[in-house]
């Protein structure tokens, strides 16, 4: 089978959830035997496509199946070309109204626009794949009028190899001391900026958030106002050169989103061992147990008692930390492409 994953911008993307979802799917889907390729234009790109068009080639790739995993205008020219040769389509939902919210300057604004428009685009598909069952119903609600089917995003458990080693390099750089709570990921007020921060000023505790964050005319006024002005035992990393830095540098992945459609940090923070504070909500709850392999958690007074319950019980964050582990393994590369496949194979 030849399939086409492709993502639109991906370049800009390449530091986003959504692009290391496509970076798992693809390594999934070369294990499983599929041969991938990830641009649709036949000749690598649409200027190039459409001068061999007028030479009498193709504009677009001859392929199997057509995966999509952004919802541009790319995407869309893509979409239209597979459905003029019948080649089915399956488009990932990374982006929903709802978690487009508390994002970037004006998300706010934008997302009723941009939820008439995902009902028209996800429409589209022959099927619709989402990160989780609260997602799929999140689309129900729209409505979508496609197929849709939640698989886990996956974690690649060989990227995180030999995380421990790099523990004293990072807690070095980053000047941080005893029990840290930290996040991973891009700064985002839907990712539970204010919540981190305003816990950190009622602990004692170092807290560390590794990831980028914008500071141009696109940022949102929460994330220059904490970033900029941050609690004294609060630190913003910015890109971090090595994640496995990151999570040999924290003890408790604190992780206090408003929304998540499932959260690919958070599993990789148990694929490290690493005890996790989160919230309680409907994606979360359905990976993951409270009491498990994680605690979760719904207001700041919460989120507080639960940061002093792990920093005053070693055993504690042990016990979670190796539950974790498990859960983790539950979504190895290996589920996520015999799933693809399952998905692709009932389109043909």
């Amino acid at each position: 089978m030849r399939v086409c994953n492709y993502l639109e911008i991906e370049g800009w993307l390449d530091r986003s959830g959504i692009g290391t979802s496509v970076d798992h799917q693809r390594a999934a889907l070369a294990d499983a035997g599929v041969d991938v390729v990830t641009e649709p234009w036949a000749d690598g790109d649409p200027a190039s496509a459409a001068a061999s068009k007028l030479s009498g080639g193709r504009f677009f790739r001859d392929v199997d199946l057509l995966h999509c995993n952004m919802i541009g205008p790319g995407t869309v020219a893509a979409v239209r070309g597979a459905k003029r040769s019948d080649t089915p389509v399956v488009l990932h939902s990374h982006v929903t109204r709802e978690d487009f919210r508390d994002s970037f300057r004006g998300a706010n604004l934008v997302a009723p626009a941009l939820g008439r428009y995902l009902r028209w685009f996800y429409s589209q598909a022959d099927l619709v794949l989402c990160p989780s069952d609260y997602t799929k119903e999140v689309l129900e609600s729209y409505p979508v009028d496609a197929p849709i089917r939640s698989i886990t995003n996956g974690i690649d458990l060989d990227r995180l190899e030999g995380f421990e080693g790099y523990r004293e390099e990072y807690r070095e750089r980053y000047d941080l001391d005893g029990l840290c709570a930290f996040a991973v990921g891009n700064v985002f007020e839907r990712k539970g900026l204010s919540t981190f921060c305003r816990v950190a000023q009622r602990t004692d505790y170092d807290f560390a958030w590794f990831g980028t964050y914008e500071t141009g005319p696109s940022a949102s006024p929460t994330v220059k106002r904490w970033t900029s002005n941050p609690p004294e035992n609060v630190t913003f990393s910015g890109w971090v050169d090595d994640v496995r830095g990151a999570y040999a540098a924290g003890d408790v992945f604190f992780f206090p989103a408003k929304v998540e459609n499932q959260g690919i940090v958070v599993l990789e923070a148990m694929a490290c061992g690493k005890a996790c504070v989160i919230s309680d909500i409907p994606a979360f709850r359905e990976y993951y147990e409270d009491g498990h392999d994680c605690l979760m958690c719904s207001t700041e007074d919460e989120f507080v008692e639960a940061l002093d319950r792990l920093a005053a019980d070693p055993d504690l964050r042990e016990r979670l930390g190796e539950n974790a582990r498990e859960t983790a393994r539950e979504h190895g590369l290996d589920r996520v492409g015999e799933r693809l496949v399952e998905h692709y194979e009932q389109l043909r």
